[in-house]
């Protein structure tokens, strides 16, 4: 079913709590005839992790949120939940969801993954705005998925801020990415839904020859393909990661 403002289909977004990046992003990344609805991913736990966790693990409750409206993908827009939860935890939810809805169930994590498998990569860098021990979870879930983590570049958090990762700014994502050394991989992410990470893209879309892409980039290219019934493949993602088609949304929106 087909609504005023999404012709092509309607995303359902869910967003941690505190996160100030995802909307913004999503409102410049996402093709005409294509809408989003927004939801809140909520805890009250004290902790970082206890917060993701309960994220990922109260999935399907979030969901609810959209009750009977008409969307044609889910997308989780946290990576954090998928990195301690683990890639068995993640893939199990994700299928007892898309059993249940009856539509592609798209995180973030597994958004960046398909982007990796898209070019052919093994060998991965990552540029990381996380603490040590996200930082870390996060290697060993890539190393799950089967990847190889050549090199981590670490972005610097903006401590005594609201959050500090969502109070980072694209000039401190773009100064990590260009110290993420040549280290022979294939493709390389910006972790984090909450970086700003479009207009490292945008300056710098292939770094040491390799893609690069951010979790809410290949987020978005994920769902979009999945809205229009498409394969996640090579020439759809590097056109993405190239900017040509949402460059001039970016100009609109930054002024």
């Amino acid at each position: 079913m087909a609504v005023e403002y999404a012709r092509r289909g309607l995303v359902g977004v869910l967003t941690p709590q505190a996160n100030t990046t995802v909307e913004p992003e999503c409102a410049i990344l996402w093709p005409p005839g294509i809408a989003m609805l927004n939801a809140r991913l909520t805890s009250d736990k004290p902790t970082i992790i206890a917060r993701l966790l309960d994220y990922l693990r109260d999935l399907p409750g979030a969901a609810r949120q959209f009750a009977n409206a008409p969307i044609a993908a889910l997308a989780f827009a946290c990576t954090g939940a998928s990195y301690f939860a683990g890639a068995a935890e993640e893939d199990a939810l994700v299928a007892r969801m898309q059993d249940a809805l009856g539509i592609p169930v798209i995180t973030a994590a597994t958004a960046v993954r398909d982007a990796f498998h898209a070019v052919g990569a093994v060998r991965i860098g990552l540029v990381s705005p996380y603490p040590d021990d996200l930082t870390d979870a996060a290697t060993r879930y890539w190393a799950e998925r089967g990847f190889t983590v050549a090199a981590i570049s670490r972005g610097a958090m903006s401590d005594g801020a609201f959050h500090p990762i969502y109070a980072m700014s694209a000039a401190g994502a773009a100064a990590a990415l260009a110290a993420l050394p040549e280290a022979g991989y294939g493709a390389v992410a910006l972790l984090g839904t909450g970086m700003p990470t479009l207009k490292p893209i945008l300056d710098r879309p292939f770094h040491h020859g390799a893609p690069v892409t951010s979790c809410m980039h290949a987020l978005v290219w994920r769902c979009t393909r999945a809205v229009d019934g498409l394969p996640a493949d090579r020439e759809s993602f590097l056109d993405f990661v190239r900017g040509d088609e949402w460059r001039g949304r970016y100009a609109a929106r930054m002024g």
